[in-house]
């Protein structure tokens, strides 16, 4: 019935989060809590995932907020002690797939161009993937149908034969608006119990 399976990255294989960075630079959660919200906030990274230049990013909070300069520059400066590492058990279930050699393997990530290079080197798991589209290297990211698309037709997949896993809930409607049938990623166990029920592992 299917014959790819499109894995998201960030949240589903490899742990990523600013506040493992921000910790280190502010005395309090509660100024982590601010900083984050208000002034390197998720709306303002989402467009270096599609395909912002990282300096006209940081420029940008610097002339709107002077006074965080030394945090602002580090969110690309240190953006690496934002990787928590792999997510282990999720990576177990990426291997056994891919041993297996009964579905392609493909990864659909937002993500900066200009980043993505950094997690590639580290992680030898993502050469398991047959490929990777990059949002930042497309100026496109999800969950607008436009890269879902592309991803349809650069790699050739009929989406009523394709699973899709991501914990994104706004992701997961666009595929699965799409036609692709859709894992909302909660944890490796729930993932692992998923595929093990179709008859994938």
């Amino acid at each position: 019935m299917y014959d790819t399976i499109v894995f998201d990255l960030g949240g589903v294989l490899i742990d990523w989060n600013p506040r493992y960075l921000y910790r280190k630079i502010f005395a309090t959660e509660a100024e982590v809590d601010y900083f984050l919200q208000h002034v390197c906030t998720s709306e303002w990274n989402e467009q270096q995932d599609g395909g912002r230049p990282l300096a006209h990013a940081t420029d940008l909070l610097l002339q709107e907020f002077p006074d965080f300069e030394v945090p602002i520059r580090a969110f690309y400066g240190r953006w690496e002690e934002m990787l928590g590492g792999p997510i282990h058990e999720t990576v177990a279930i990426l291997e056994t797939l891919h041993d297996r050699q009964q579905m392609r393997l493909l990864a659909l990530t937002n993500w900066s161009a200009e980043t993505f290079p950094i997690a590639w080197e580290r992680y030898a798991f993502l050469q398991l993937f047959s490929d990777i589209l990059v949002s930042g290297r497309e100026n496109l990211k999800k969950p607008d149908p436009r890269i879902f698309h592309l991803l349809f037709n650069r790699f050739g997949i009929d989406p009523d034969k394709a699973i899709f896993i991501d914990d994104n809930k706004y992701n997961i409607r666009a595929a699965e608006e799409l036609g692709m049938t859709v894992v909302h990623y909660q944890s490796p166990t729930q993932l692992h119990g998923w595929l093990q029920r179709k008859g994938l592992l």
